[in-house]
């Protein structure tokens, strides 16, 4: 029998141990090999989610930013399969991937550093269980949402260009619609409005650049706006679906098989349909949550397409589409939201999951 001392002291070895291999996990999750496999993986899953749902997104934004060609087929179920009807006619299954190519080149780096940068914020802000609170997960989702998209927003604004243009006859190439984006400048009107307001504000707009590399970040306030509420509300919705999933009344019809390659202290492997319903509830959610200012940042975005060719600010963009349809303005093209956004998050979920896997993070 060992004496009371013995027992306590081999108690504390104990404890040392385990926090040790806890720190070592932990600081395992901040290595080079780590986050080239999360990013890999999430730069996957991203071009997987987008490629399944091309042809609702070509349409969304032709709806979104009110293209005069489709502006009809809004607001029904119907109008969406119509206008989708339309474009395959006009230009075949091509037309229904009009700028796809430059959503991959966007997507693969967006999502990549979407899921690494949630990895590695969420792993510096949760250390423990007991930090495992809805705050900090939003918070984790949020910022990994606004780090990503701040490197990848001006290919966001050309993807958007080039799925905007409908007609054959004007047909834009990649270094055309580069160079219209950058030479685009606010109206002379605007800045010559500011020749009777103070000095401190018509100095602002005077330095404000007229054209150049800020055109390629139109729309991108209510973008971080959006990201806020859309990313930080997808990471926590997936991370609290994917708990009660995997609670134990649930686990043995919900949970599969860990594969031996896998870290025993990872959670349990869910089946398909659970991961993608766990998925397909945070796209609903983040979905609703950050609809109305994705629509502004859409209609931005195509300013300097439409109209007399100047970019809109927030505050105009605004103003403009309540003008134009009131409150339901902000929220053209739901339905087809809903239709594209839920199946394209639980794929990305999904897929990033499934090769978190297969890579062995």
């Amino acid at each position: 029998l060992q004496s009371p001392e013995m027992e306590e002291q081999s108690l504390d070895e104990g404890t040392i141990a385990s926090k040790r291999v806890g720190n070592q996990r932990h600081r395992n999750k901040h290595n080079l090999n780590y986050v080239l496999r999360t990013g890999f993986a999430g730069g996957l899953a991203g071009c997987a989610a987008k490629t399944v749902v091309g042809p609702l997104d070509r349409v969304k934004i032709l709806f979104q930013a009110s293209n005069p060609q489709f502006a009809k087929y809004t607001g029904s179920w119907f109008g969406v399969v119509t206008a989708m009807r339309d474009i395959n006619r006009q230009d075949g299954l091509r037309g229904l991937f009009r700028g796809h190519s430059a959503t991959l080149l966007r997507i693969f780096p967006y999502a990549a550093i979407k899921f690494l940068a949630y990895e590695q914020i969420r792993s510096s802000l949760i250390t423990s269980q007991a930090q495992e609170t809805p705050i900090r997960r939003l918070l984790s989702g949020s910022l990994a949402g606004v780090t990503s998209v701040f490197f990848t927003y001006p290919l966001e604004v050309i993807r958007v260009r080039l799925a905007f243009e409908t007609r054959k006859d004007s047909r834009s190439s990649l270094s055309s619609i580069c160079r219209q984006i950058y030479n685009e400048h606010p109206p002379d009107v605007a800045r010559s409005s500011t020749s009777s307001a103070p000095a401190s504000i018509a100095a602002v707009a005077a330095s404000t650049p007229r054209s150049g590399v800020i055109n390629f970040y139109r729309g991108f306030t209510p973008t971080l706006a959006g990201m806020l509420p859309y990313a930080g509300m997808s990471f926590l919705t997936h991370d609290t679906a994917t708990d009660w999933l995997r609670l134990p009344a649930l686990a043995p019809y919900t949970t599969t098989s860990t594969p031996v390659s896998r870290d025993p202290n990872a959670p349990l492997v869910l089946k398909y349909w659970a991961e993608l319903l766990a998925g397909g509830f945070a796209g609903l959610v983040s979905q609703t949550a950050s609809y109305p200012l994705e629509v502004i940042r859409r209609r931005m975005q195509v300013g300097g397409a439409v109209g007399d060719g100047h970019r809109l600010g927030m505050a105009e963009t605004s103003v403009k589409v309540w003008k134009e349809a009131g409150l339901k303005g902000f929220w053209v093209g739901l339905t087809i939201g809903y239709v594209k956004v839920v199946p394209m998050v639980a794929v990305s979920f999904f897929v990033y999951e499934r090769m978190k896997v297969v890579l062995g993070v």
